[in-house]
């Protein structure tokens, strides 16, 4: 007995390391590991392979490891409603081509005194598994979990070994298709994640479940690979870090024939983990035999305790925490769902940029290395069976809720289980999740009413006030239902303030993180999004920012700084909101600038800082708030335009950054001129060139300004060195009053939100001209909306426009417009909020200052160019529109945060749009149009989406000068 473990002793000693240092790294020698794979998609190894169906089949070739082989450029791609969708209509047929894998590969000679496993990440979907041509078990069935054979009897150790896998796409199991295949997601085929080998003793840890509360308690339950023998006993031994020991060993003897043993320990002043301070520890395990080891393993792990307290909320360490997040697809557009260590740490450090704290993983489990980022960098994550509305029959369920469960029970990140999603639920499997889950975590089923939580999917605005306020928890795991640029931040300002102050609000997670485009390697390797099935996302396919990703990220800052009140020329904030669980405000930092913005001349958009220091955050404990004064002087004196103040969390990071206007501007406003001495040569004179049809004012600088005499409107403007004349003659002038308004739902005959023009006539009853200093005036008075036009035309060429329109009633879009053709545009720069387009339900998440775009005709689903150039524009006070004819130049002259420069229409998805927008050109609105989300109509929003009353008059007033190419 003692030479077997004297030798295995020398084993441990001789074994690879794992890279850890100190004091870990003598234990962790044990388990070797060699890759047949690559890790990611960035690294894949090449196998033999033949697909037996599609692109490229029937003949033996490479293909990388791990892959989805479509992305490779093999079998077929297929979207997994598709299928369910024409089983109700006529049956369409499903791509069921096979892939068969082979790998020669070596394994040491020393191993042959250790047990061989080979594990697998996922496959999808079956997959027979053979070594040197013999069965290495039972065919595994679903894709998204883990699963290893021991392959020690199958091995010649030293020597070359031939691994075949025969990959169905299509499962043999039908639940296993009902609850996969048949999804609202693409389906792909193959070894999409890492294959590797492991080596340990004979006698050796199998897998391990820890529970390390709140109160310090820690319990382990170590399961062995073998049946105990005598003398064998577990040790266990915790540290920060991988030198600092929390304490003595903790042990427990493994009764003979035993195959577990269960290990206790105290630690009360243990370090918490929550998803702001994520605090980790390490606990290496060892399996001794007469005090020598024989096998060790080292997990990491976080002390604390997670409750649902029913009625109530969402508990972690004893503080009530809202779940703020989003809902996460494995993909990556190039490789599918194989993914790589950095696209998932970049993710959950997305989604902490995000300022979101929660992430529920849909409909699947993720890869290992996003739980690793999810624990190492704070994220709450519901870690889901898969199910998208349909089910895994009952021993299917239950052996991968093993795999599952088994593979993550040990992240401090994973606060439940969702068995299933949208009535895909085998509640017969429910008590499984315990079986393996030393922690007892809850289950829970998404978009349901049991297991003391409400779960709505898509509520409306008015669904969320009636049940925020209890009797259940309410955690409506999908919602804003994002497509295109709706969902997301449109209409999210509402709901966050219905649900925040909710009794019984526990979180709520919006659909989806990301759009699902996948590369088309059969089509040239264009983005498919499958219609409008799959761009629902925050972020592009490759990740590419979209509005509503800072709408969310100002919303869900976890500080929150409203309002500025002057005092004493220093600016004073009366409430400073801490909506952080566990974090002081005084672990925050406060970096203010004052600063001007430059002018339409200076050809930059840096705005100049005139002062700029940091604070440190106020003493506001969490769930409270204070008060917060800079030392900064805004006083009558000061010519700052503008003051940013940006608040920073405890690592530094920036968590949102807010504009607060102290003045106008740049607004300047054209004034009359004083008479010339010479009238002709220094001013605009009246040529009536075509008595019957226009009137043309010239000014000295060359500028022939056309007006129409049917009605009054601005025709064509000629400069010296080039013709400006489709801006206000090409698709007919301006300005012309527009008023839009969409209709009740079920009107149009579309699920898309349709508008009806509802402008009216506006008819020329005068137009008059006549000299006013050194201007010119062409005044132009209507009956209808539209009331009067005034323009005052001054000798150096600049043009003022005075409008203003009469409207009462219902109205969601209205302004006055000018026509200028798109394939003359090639710019924009503008001084306004931005540089992301708003609307009248996504006004926040834009900051004051000056931007660029460069002309993009960015079409939904298709292309992700952000910011995008069309759309409208909150708060401008100048443009500089760049043209292949020259530049125009305009200056909004009354100022406003909620005056909208419009920049023709926005596109909204060629396939299922949700909302066929009015077409408007070159435009100055005072309303504009509320967004909506994929479930329904702006109606079913809250009060920041519905349809605007207005009565009375408007005026606006912007000033034209017309430049050279």
């Amino acid at each position: 007995m003692k030479i077997r473990y004297l030798c295995l002793a020398i084993i441990s000693l001789l074994a690879g390391c794992s890279g850890l240092s100190g004091p870990l790294a003598d234990y962790s020698k044990n388990t070797q590991v060699q890759y047949l794979s690559g890790h990611g998609n960035t690294d894949m190894v090449a196998w033999d392979f033949l697909c037996t169906g599609g692109q490229n089949s029937g003949v033996w070739t490479k293909i990388g490891v791990p892959s989805c082989w479509e992305l490779q450029g093999f079998g077929t791609y297929q979207y997994g409603y598709d299928i369910k969708q024409a089983a109700r209509t006529q049956p369409i047929k499903i791509a069921d081509e096979q892939g068969l894998y082979r790998y020669d590969f070596k394994v040491p000679g020393d191993w042959k005194d250790k047990t061989v496993r080979i594990v697998f990440g996922g496959v999808m979907a079956d997959a027979e598994v053979k070594i040197n041509g013999q069965s290495a078990g039972p065919v595994h069935q679903g894709a998204f979990y883990e699963f290893k054979y021991d392959i020690t009897p199958l091995l010649k150790f030293g020597d070359t070994n031939r691994l075949e896998v025969t990959v169905s796409k299509e499962s043999a199991n039908a639940s296993v298709n009902r609850t996969e295949r048949r999804a609202d997601y693409w389906n792909y085929g193959g070894i999409f994640r890492p294959v590797y080998l492991e080596a340990m003793p004979h006698a050796y840890i199998d897998w391990t479940g820890i529970d390390a509360k709140a109160d310090g308690s820690f319990t382990a339950q170590v399961h062995l690979g073998t049946k105990a023998i005598e003398r064998e006993m577990v040790t266990a031994k915790i540290y920060y870090g991988t030198d600092q020991a929390l304490s003595a060993p903790m042990t427990a003897v493994v009764e003979p024939g035993s195959d577990t043993a269960t290990v206790h320990g105290s630690f009360p002043d243990a370090k918490l983990w929550n998803a702001e301070i994520p605090n980790l520890y390490q606990v290496r395990f060892s399996l001794d035999g007469d005090n020598i080891p024989e096998h060790t393993v080292t997990e990491t792990f976080g002390f604390r305790t997670i409750e649902l307290r029913e009625g109530d909320g969402f508990y972690v360490n004893g503080t009530k925490v809202i779940l703020k997040g989003v809902n996460r697809h494995s993909f990556w557009p190039e490789s599918g769902r194989t993914l790589s260590r950095q696209i998932c740490y970049d993710d959950v450090k997305m989604l902490k940029d995000l300022n979101m704290n929660a992430v529920r993983m849909s409909h699947y489990p993720p890869d290992v290395d996003f739980l690793n980022a999810c624990d190492e960098l704070g994220i709450y994550v519901l870690d889901e069976l898969g199910g998208w509305q349909g089910s895994y029959d009952t021993p299917t369920g239950q052996k991968l809720i093993g795999e599952m469960v088994r593979r993550d029970v040990n992240h401090p990140s994973v606060l439940f289980w969702d068995n299933g999603n949208e009535g895909g639920w085998n509640t017969a499997n429910d008590g499984e999740f315990d079986k393996w889950d030393v922690q007892q975590r809850r289950v829970f089923h998404p978009r349901s009413t049991d297991h003391g939580v409400n779960d709505p999917h898509y509520p409306s605005y008015n669904q969320v006030v009636a049940a925020v306020n209890g009797p259940q928890v309410y955690f409506p795991t999908e919602f804003l239902h994002g497509l295109y640029d709706g969902g997301g931040g449109t209409g999210f300002h509402d709901y966050w303030a219905a649900m925040k102050n909710g009794k019984t609000f526990g979180g709520a997670m919006f659909w989806a993180f990301l759009d699902e485009s996948v590369v088309r390697t059969d089509e040239g390797g264009k983005l498919d999004s499958r219609g409008n099935y799959a761009p629902d996302g925050i972020v592009g396919p490759h990740r590419e920012k979209e509005g509503s990703y800072f709408t969310i990220k100002q919303i869900w800052s976890p500080v929150q700084v409203p309002n500025m009140v002057p005092s004493n020329d220093a600016p004073y904030f009366p409430v400073v909101e801490n909506d952080y669980d566990f974090n002081n405000l005084n672990q925050c930092t406060f970096a203010w600038e004052l600063a001007t913005l430059p002018t339409a001349a200076e050809g930059t958009t840096a705005h100049h800082v005139i002062a700029s220091g940091v604070v440190p955050g106020p003493d506001v404990p969490p769930h409270a708030s204070g008060t917060l004064r800079l030392p900064v002087d805004i006083g009558p004196n000061q010519k700052a335009e503008v003051l940013y103040v940006t608040a920073k969390g405890p690592d530094g990071h920036e968590l949102w950054t807010w504009s607060y206007p102290l003045r106008e501007v740049n607004t300047p406003t054209a004034v009359a001129s004083p008479p010339p001495a010479d009238l002709r040569a220094s001013t605009g004179v009246l040529i009536d060139s075509d008595a019957a049809t226009e009137l043309v004012v010239e000014t000295a600088h060359g500028r022939e300004f056309h007006f129409s005499k049917a009605t009054g409107r601005l025709a064509s403007v000629n400069t010296l060195v080039s013709s400006i004349s489709h801006p206000f003659m090409s698709l007919g002038n301006g300005p012309r009053f527009i008023a839009a308004r969409h209709m009740a739902p079920g009107r149009g005959g579309s699920p898309t939100t349709q508008y009806e023009d509802i402008s009216g006539e506006s008819k020329l009853t005068n137009l008059t001209t006549h000299p006013d200093g050194g201007d010119m005036l062409v005044e132009a008075t209507y009956d209808g909306p539209l009331k009067k036009t005034t323009w005052r035309i001054a000798p150096d060429g600049q043009a003022r426009l005075d409008y203003t329109y009469a409207f009462d009633g219902a109205v969601d879009l209205m302004g006055v417009q000018f026509d200028y053709p798109e394939s003359k545009v090639k710019a924009i720069t503008w001084a306004g909020w931005g540089p992301y387009r708003s609307w009248q339900n996504r006004i926040e998440g834009t900051t004051l200052g000056v931007w660029h775009n460069n002309y993009n005709d960015t079409i939904p689903a298709e292309t992700w160019i952000f910011p995008e150039f069309k759309g409208y524009f909150r708060g401008w006070r100048w443009a500089v529109l760049e043209t292949s004819e020259g530049k125009i130049t305009m200056t909004n002259a009354l100022g406003g945060d909620e005056a909208y420069l419009g920049i023709y229409t926005p596109h909204d998805g060629t396939v299922g749009p949700l909302m066929n927008l009015p077409q408007t050109g070159l435009a100055f609105f005072d309303v504009i149009p509320a967004n909506r989300d994929k479930s329904g109509g702006q109606e079913r929003l809250g009060p920041q989406s519905q349809t605007r009353t207005v009565s009375g008059e408007k005026s606006g007033a912007v000033v034209f000068q017309f430049g050279t190419p």
